[in-house]
């Protein structure tokens, strides 16, 4: 994903959590506020055959599914009065925390949420927001659902 054509970037990550709703309100409020274009990046991963006994896996279905959420949380998220920033929509396939570190080359912020899909295993192997925050090539904006609920009900934009 090349994001550097000379405008002024918003990368936001979601994953369909709690946190990923708030770090989107956050970024659509964030390119509204500084006339940046906003890149929504879904990342889904196919796991890989682990041995004889592993599921079938349909990449293409699980595309589409991505795809879909992705479009349903934005849709769910942009405003329906008012300025709306510019929006790129991007699902890719691959570990959630390399994709985004690489989507915040050439980007102005990296927006991600605080905690997303990924329960107790990802406190075990680092989150993405933690990775995000230690290797992206931008500043990171770490957004957790519970602290914008005031903010969501404050914000009287039309």
């Amino acid at each position: 994903m090349d994001l550097s054509d000379g405008r002024s970037h918003v990368v936001v990550g979601v994953d369909g959590s709690p946190a990923s709703y708030a770090a989107l309100r956050w970024a659509v409020r964030q390119a509204r506020q500084t006339g940046a274009s906003l890149d929504v990046v879904g990342v889904y991963d196919v796991p890989g055959a682990t041995g004889w006994s592993a599921p079938p896996v349909d990449a293409a279905f699980d595309a589409e599914q991505a795809t879909k959420a992705v479009s349903e949380e934005l849709g769910s998220v942009l405003p329906p009065r008012g300025e709306v920033p510019p929006v790129e929509q991007h699902v890719l396939r691959g570990n959630p925390a390399k994709v985004l570190i690489e989507a915040s080359a050439g980007a102005d912020l990296l927006v991600v949420g605080s905690r997303g899909r990924g329960g107790f295993a990802s406190l075990l192997l680092g989150s993405v927001s933690q990775q995000c925050a230690v290797h992206a090539s931008c500043p990171v904006v770490i957004v957790r659902a519970d602290t914008t609920e005031a903010v969501d009900s404050a914000d009287t934009t039309p």
